[in-house]
């Protein structure tokens, strides 16, 4: 692992710790490069699906549009407003909610569960 590689990572990483919301990878992209021009797409989205498998961010893949990023690595559900496509941390209660249905013995190894709607801007 190389010298530039790691650095090239951290800067990644606190950027996307630097924002809010769960960003997608040209948004990060676009942020880096305010002040750092020589940086390529390449390497942003690179090391963002490596930061993704190291568990240091969480990939989020939405049903349309590119996969996000997020901060928080635990297990926990998204909401997606299907006019401006923003993405919410779903409560928990919501997430319990659509996940109450009966498996018939099978055994779940993993869930996406990507509740969609209106946010509270939105619905004006």
């Amino acid at each position: 692992m190389s010298t530039r590689n790691t650095i090239q990572r951290k800067l990644i990483l606190d950027t996307v710790r630097s924002m809010c919301g769960h960003p997608d990878a040209e948004q990060i992209y676009s942020r880096i490069a305010e002040n750092h021009p020589h940086i390529s797409k390449a390497t942003v989205y690179r090391n963002l699906n490596l930061l993704s498998e190291m568990g240091e961010i969480k990939k989020v893949c939405v049903g349309e549009g590119a996969d996000r990023y997020d901060l928080r690595t635990d297990e926990h559900y998204h909401m997606r407003c299907r006019k401006c496509g923003r993405i919410f941390d779903a409560p928990d209660a919501a997430a319990r909610v659509a996940l109450s249905g009966a498996t018939d013995g099978f055994e779940v190894e993993s869930v996406n569960v990507e509740l969609i709607g209106l946010c509270p801007d939105c619905k004006i």
